[in-house]
């Protein structure tokens, strides 16, 4: 990432980025987190930075969604992300859904578990002179749960930014190896999907704007979506970000009325992980 962004340098600044983690008086990597466009939060994109070596964060985003048919989905999906390797994160969802069926509005809300996803999302390169930074991430999506669809799907997913300043500009563009079959009611691995974002920072507010514009096909025979989607992030301590975004859809015959997403991280560390890798 630039020197704006949310990463400071690898190697002499880790210790920097320990203290914060800690709880220590310096202020490094922690204070920029809201600079870190993780997937869905607030929008769909992300950049294409991991987490820090042996650092840890916690997300909770809480997302509503409706179609134009009557379905809706409330869904809050717990995850954890550690940076395992420098350039190296896994990390793991477990979405809890509460669903209304379009085709039954009136049978009620089911709710259960709507799949397990691990994921790991490896950077290539930081950005530079010439190239943007580049990261290609791995999604493995299991029908873990009432809610969670059929089959088990692997996702690949490239990602690019580029920065200009206080200005990114995000691009990414993920394809699912897997049949045709009943999707999760939240996130679900879509058969395709493309997209762009820019955000632009504000740094006396601590604070980041983002909108996007993406296509996306769930299944082979379902239409192709596009869809627009506006966030920002907000540093409420120097270890944790609020977010918030909203989104819709551009074409008539496919994609959400709306959708709403609200949601908390909190970065920290286990201290019996000090020293391991410097």
């Amino acid at each position: 990432m630039s020197p704006l962004g949310r990463r400071p340098p690898r190697g002499g600044s880790l210790a920097l980025g320990w203290l914060v983690l800690l709880g220590g008086p310096t202020a490094a990597w922690g204070q920029i987190d809201y600079r870190n466009l993780d997937d869905d939060r607030p929008t769909l994109l992300e950049d294409a930075y991991p987490i820090e070596r042996h650092a840890f964060e916690f997300l909770a985003p809480w997302r509503y969604g409706k179609d134009r048919h009557g379905g809706s989905v409330h869904a809050f999906i717990p995850e954890l992300e550690y940076g395992l390797l420098p350039n190296l994160q896994l990390g793991l969802k477990l979405p809890i859904a509460g669903a209304v069926d379009e085709a039954t509005p009136d049978a009620g809300r089911d709710w259960g578990i709507s799949g397990l996803r691990l994921f790991t999302l490896y950077n290539f390169n930081t950005e530079s002179r010439v190239l943007p930074a580049f990261a290609l991430r791995a999604d493995a999506t299991f029908p873990v749960g009432s809610l969670a669809g059929e089959g088990t799907r692997f996702t690949l997913k490239g990602i690019a930014t580029r920065s200009w300043g206080r200005s990114r500009v995000h691009l990414n563009g993920a394809y699912t190896f897997g049949d045709d079959q009943p999707l999760a009611a939240a996130e679900a691995a879509h058969k395709w999907w493309y997209g762009v974002a820019a955000d632009r920072t504000l740094f006396r507010q601590s604070m980041l704007l983002v909108a996007e514009v993406y296509a996306l096909r769930s299944l082979s025979a379902e239409p192709v979506q596009v869809n627009a989607s506006l966030g920002l992030r907000r540093q409420f301590t120097p270890y944790t970000v609020v977010d918030l975004g909203v989104g819709r859809r551009l074409r008539e015959d496919a994609g959400p009325d709306y959708e709403v997403t609200i949601g908390i991280s909190r970065a920290f560390a286990i201290a019996g992980l000090i020293g391991v890798g410097r």
